[in-house]
């Protein structure tokens, strides 16, 4: 008798076929195990933002600290793989090509007009200990995960829709499945070219070099401010991956990627 269909997709979960292993696809997640990924709760004090439900990597809504999670491995040139599922109203990305990481504490939000003038303050100071931060803000490129009809980011236009590079380069359209349902996503990233695929289409290509990306960094993030610098020069280009814990609950699984030439 021939197992359920549903069972063999459940076994094709967060696995390599013989073709995606002899076309150099690495898993970057077993579905079991935090294998590959910073340990967290390792840290001082430790964090309790993701936890493994289901054979996805899940994000923990409102934790007592938000940490990202981060590949061990770096990658320059790659081409990612992976499915995501966001909770009706939820907030969430994919980082790469990242530059810094740093702690803050959004507690003193009052003393600055705007998030991002706390986090350049926070950067440029250091000043902020693990135990006191509220977050560890990582600075980088980000693939936006969304739900796009329930949060009020995306309602700000298609520069923050599911599928962008977040404030940069907005999808040619929206594809996103409906909240709740899990959605295919690509990135590839070859020098300074980069691709956004969104359920099998690509929603987006561009240049991370490209003045006009350069302008919206500086319009967001200040010209020449640090975070400013960081974007617009990068001087790393061999940097982890990070899935993002933006207060919400977010699943990932079947990641996958290949490094590129």
């Amino acid at each position: 008798m021939n197992p359920p269909a549903i069972l063999l997709l459940a076994f094709a979960l967060n696995t390599l076929s013989p073709e995606e292993k002899a076309a150099g696809w690495q898993l970057l997640f077993d579905g079991k195990t935090f294998q590959g990924w910073e340990n967290l709760a390792a840290k001082n004090p430790p964090s309790d933002s993701w936890s493994i439900e289901d054979g996805c990597l899940k994000s923990k809504r409102r934790p007592q600290r938000r940490d990202d999670l981060l590949t061990t491995a770096t990658f320059e040139n790659f081409e990612l793989s992976f499915e995501w599922r966001i909770a009706p109203g939820g907030n969430s990305g994919v980082k790469y090509r990242i530059q810094d990481r740093f702690y803050l504490n959004e507690r003193r939000n009052k003393e600055f007009k705007r998030f991002e003038d706390l986090a350049i303050d926070a950067i440029r100071t250091r000043a902020t200990p693990r135990a006191e931060a509220t977050q560890e803000y990582i600075v980088g490129f980000e693939y936006q995960v969304i739900d796009d009809s329930g949060h009020q980011d995306a309602k700000r236009g298609s520069y923050y829709q599911a599928g962008s590079l977040y404030d940069m380069i907005a999808p040619v359209k929206p594809n996103a499945r409906p909240v709740g349902e899990f959605n295919q996503a690509r990135i590839v990233v070859r020098g300074q070219r980069i691709e956004h695929w969104l359920n099998g289409e690509k929603v987006l290509e561009g240049d991370l070099a490209d003045a006009a990306i350069k302008a919206r960094v500086a319009r967001r993030w200040t010209d020449h401010s640090p975070i400013y610098d960081l974007l617009a020069k990068q001087p790393k280009r061999a940097t982890p991956v990070a899935l993002q814990n933006h207060n919400d609950e977010a699943w990932f699984r079947n990641i996958k990627i290949r490094r590129l030439p």
